[in-house]
């Protein structure tokens, strides 16, 4: 039963649909009109703020009927929620359904899928030779689809005949015969009563797993991200307005030109929300599925969880020192520091060195050659190897001044790079991708973005003027990463938030996503705990700050707290007592940098927002 048709219960609402002729959903649209009108005569501020709470309700009702109503036929193999995603090329055909948009959209969120659109009453023969062509790389291929074109001979002869070659799963939505033919049928089917937008984003999360559903008498409990209203998390939208307000100072006060900003509670996207312009022209608006130079948080969601995945393997032991693994530190001054140290910023190495001023005419070019072939922008490209030659013997004949003592360096993730990639055998970037992004299913989170996205999607971050002479779209901000090809230890990882979302949601899940297993529990446990007497990080986590001036991150995150900011003016913080992801993605570097992020303390702002909104919702579920 939908929100209309609750309404058409009420007297009053059959009143209105015999006076003005209207349909059920105009019926519903008038009401919600004159209940606004009322509204705003006895509450005129609060009106705006009430509408989308009660909307938000609204919408959580139908999604409960949806989730009621609708059933897994089909699954004995568990083919759903889909696995292995890395092995999987995925196409969705949406055959008549009004509904294609969002359903695909939201299949997106969980892995990379290709769409195709066709009618199925002029479904011809031609029509099905070129979509099998088409079809022919995919293995797994989802239908979506009306009741009524399921059921048309030619579309279900289609459907069967791909079942042959592809991993086939059926949603299928309003009335249809396929329910009594379930039993024949060897691939998964997902069956609704009804044909909303709705009923359309619960199907397709739950080919994936981010709702429950109900299978053979059994509830499939959700494995994956639900992307979901706030009220669906018990939080009050209103209490989230204050976001927007935070942010039009941001942007007023040229602190960033613009934001993406995600929020996941209990396992659920409830907050996804961009604002502004890529820059300050106005030129083009920050859109959620924007792709940002992440900076320093390389270190967490690149190196960290590298060295997590060596550690549960055994293939590195943190008290042992570098020296172990990469035999060049054992004439310098490095050989005694421990993989611990460094992860902890307590090698006593420098912060940073200025490879930049080493740079001679001899060792760039401004085309691309086989000698020149490291490319730092479109029209600079170093000498090849130049970070064996060059940069690597300056970083083994850096001081080591300060061990013992917390100083936050850029130079010892060079070494944990170096290290990651000798016990793996494999590129830092190769190995990140094969065992966690891609199964994961993060489909932006990477290096070098300007070779597999449009330079649409790519957010810039500052107008270098000083070194490469250009604006930097899709080439890392950090000069020391961009001097080695883009890929390093301390900088360099781009992503969108929703991949940082799925990748933070696993460390919550101490290691678990999907229904895969990434990392024991305890792994996760003793690489995001505080472990050190001399600093608040953890091993590759920033953590929380007793002496921060403000409360880092926020004066009411829970000790638990751990992510990591970045230059570029990013953030990504994972709170396990509340359950809650804030990730926070900005170019507050563009055109210069200037931190009036960090001096008006705008993410630690909106995180006391969240934290407030979550105090109000556990205040009100205690009353009740």
């Amino acid at each position: 039963m939908t929100s209309t048709s609750i309404l058409k219960k009420y007297s009053f609402v059959n009143a209105i649909k015999k006076i003005s002729g209207l349909s059920p959903a105009g019926v519903l649209s008038l009401t919600i009109a004159a209940l606004s009108l009322i509204l705003y005569a006895a509450f005129p501020v609060n009106c705006a703020e009430s509408e989308q709470h009660n909307n938000n309700l609204l919408c959580l009702g139908e999604q409960k009927k949806v989730e009621d109503s609708t059933a897994l036929f089909n699954n004995a193999k568990n083919i759903l929620p889909l696995k292995n995603l890395e092995k999987r090329k995925i196409a969705c055909i949406s055959i008549d359904s009004e509904h294609s948009t969002p359903f695909t959209g939201m299949l997106r969120k969980y892995s990379q899928v290709t769409s195709f659109s066709v009618t199925g009453g002029s479904f011809k023969i031609s029509d099905m030779k070129e979509l099998n062509r088409k079809l022919k790389t995919f293995n797994t291929v989802i239908i979506q689809a009306t009741g009524k074109a399921l059921d048309t001979p030619r579309v279900f002869k289609f459907i069967n005949n791909l079942r042959k070659t592809k991993q086939l799963i059926i949603c299928a939505a309003g009335e249809s015969g396929i329910l009594k033919n379930t039993d024949k049928l060897s691939y998964p089917v997902i069956i609704t009563p009804m044909d909303s937008e709705i009923s359309a984003v619960y199907c397709a999360q739950a080919v994936f797993g981010g709702v429950s559903i109900s299978s053979n008498g059994k509830c499939l409990s959700p494995v994956r991200l639900k992307y979901t209203v706030p009220e669906d998390a018990g939080i009050n939208c209103d209490d989230l307005k204050p976001v927007d307000e935070i942010m039009d100072e941001a942007i007023s006060g040229k602190a960033t030109p613009g934001a993406v900003i995600i929020v996941v509670k209990d396992g659920k996207v409830i907050f996804e929300k961009s604002y502004g312009y890529h820059t300050y022209d106005g030129k083009q608006a920050v859109s959620t599925t924007d792709i940002y130079d992440l900076a320093s948080i390389t270190k967490s969601a690149a190196t960290t969880i590298a060295v997590m995945r060596l550690y549960e393997q055994k293939k590195l032991i943190l008290e042992r020192a570098v020296s172990s693994y990469i035999p060049e530190t054992r004439r310098t001054n490095k050989k005694n520091i421990t993989v611990k140290e460094l992860m902890t910023h307590e090698a006593g190495l420098s912060p940073s060195l200025d490879f930049s001023r080493y740079i001679t005419k001899d060792d760039y070019r401004t085309k691309y050659s086989a000698a020149y072939s490291v490319r730092v922008t479109d029209k600079y490209f170093l000498r090849k190897n130049y970070y064996k030659k060059n940069m690597w013997p300056r970083i083994l004949k850096s001081p080591v001044e300060t061990r013992g003592r917390y100083v936050y360096s850029d130079i010892g993730m060079f070494f944990v790079k170096e290290l990651v990639e000798r016990r793996t055998g494999q590129s830092f970037y190769k190995y990140l991708n094969n065992n966690f992004y891609i199964p994961l299913g993060m489909q932006t989170s990477g290096f070098n973005p300007r070779e597999r996205f449009s330079r649409e999607r790519l957010v810039p971050t500052e107008v270098d003027d000083y070194f490469r002479n250009t604006t930097l779209t899709g080439y890392v901000h950090d000069q020391a990463a961009a001097m080695t090809g883009g890929v390093a230890g301390h900088a360099g990882l781009f992503s969108d938030g929703n991949d940082l979302a799925i990748l933070f949601q696993m460390l919550l899940n101490r290691g678990s996503y999907g229904g895969a297993t990434y990392f024991r529990g305890e792994t996760v446990d003793s690489f995001t705990a505080k472990c050190s007497d001399l600093n608040r990080r953890t091993l590759g986590f920033d953590g929380w700050d007793p002496e921060s001036r403000y409360g880092f991150p926020s004066s009411m995150a829970s000790r638990k707290i751990f992510g990591h900011t970045g230059f570029t003016g990013t953030c990504v913080w994972a709170d396990p007592e509340n359950n809650l992801i804030f990730i926070f993605l900005s170019n507050r570097t563009y055109p210069k940098t200037p931190n009036k992020l960090a001096s008006m303390n705008i993410r630690s702002r909106i995180l006391n927002v969240l934290y407030e909104a979550i105090s109000k919702s556990t205040t009100a579920e205690t009353a009740r």
